[in-house]
């Protein structure tokens, strides 16, 4: 298998479950299963590298099988919030938003704003899960690659406990209340910071290997996506609006990096 042969295979791939999702979606008119697919389109990418590489490496079984681990955990798990809350509103504005300035109908601004935007993302961020197996020279994990599974591990534990204390804290606590006990009181996104220390594990891993070290962009992305685009931003943007009291656990806590809260040493 070529690198381009399977580049382009992957891609075909995680487009087609796309357009598989978007069909579905408009006997529903709501797009949040986008949610879910975003990281079980990884693991079905990671999956079709395994088998179209052959399998069998050690850095393939790695970023395979911590692939899976992570996307599976986490795509269940917005599958059920999905299932549990409904429509995430944030999808429903930004269609709404759409339709009403542009004149499209659900289909097209669903297609073109939130399925087809999914594919070429998902393919830059796990860049690494399909670069990393494209061995030509199997060999053992070195400490970059054993420091790549440990980092990847931690993710996906940091990021586990905090979707938990997450899930507890709506069902508990009042619409307007802020978490800020638990790894919530140390950065406001928790769950991002273990997403992204995921991705940079990934990548050590596939750094030891001749493909794999030209796949950054993949963590470059998502971090930049986390931090500066759909991730803290846009929902910020939400929260402060609905909870007064998210301004100050803004000024006091952190934003990504975990760290003690301001004026604690």
């Amino acid at each position: 298998m070529t690198v381009t042969g399977l580049l382009l295979t992957n891609l075909a791939l995680l487009l087609l479950c796309a357009l598989v999702l978007w069909a579905y979606s408009l006997g529903r008119r709501d797009v949040t299963i986008i949610d879910s697919y975003w990281p079980l389109g990884m693991v079905l990418a990671a999956l079709a590298s395994d088998f179209l590489t052959g399998g069998g490496t050690p850095h393939r079984w790695a970023l395979t099988a911590l692939t899976a681990l992570w996307g599976l955990r986490l795509g269940i798990h917005l599958f059920r919030r999905w299932r549990h809350h409904g429509a995430d509103r944030r999808y429903r504005a930004l269609l709404d938003g759409a339709m009403a300035k542009r004149g499209w109908g659900f289909a097209k601004a669903s297609l073109l704003l939130v399925f087809l935007l999914q594919p070429p993302l998902q393919f830059i961020v796990c860049l690494p899960v399909q670069l990393g197996q494209l061995d030509p020279q199997p060999a053992a994990l070195g400490l970059v690659g054993w420091a790549g599974v440990a980092l990847a591990l931690l993710g996906i534990l940091f990021e586990s406990i905090a979707d938990g204390q997450l899930a507890r804290f709506r069902r508990q606590a009042a619409p307007d209340a802020v978490l800020d006990t638990g790894l919530w009181r140390y950065t406001r996104h928790p769950n991002y910071f273990g997403d992204a220390c995921v991705w940079w594990g990934l990548y050590l891993i596939a750094a030891e290997t001749p493909y794999g070290v030209w796949s950054l962009p993949g963590p470059l992305l998502l971090t930049w996506t986390l931090m500066r685009w759909s991730g803290v931003p846009m929902l910020e943007r939400g929260l402060k609006a609905r909870r007064p009291a998210y301004e100050d656990y803004v000024r006091r806590t952190s934003g990504f990096v975990p760290w003690p809260p301001l004026g604690e040493s």
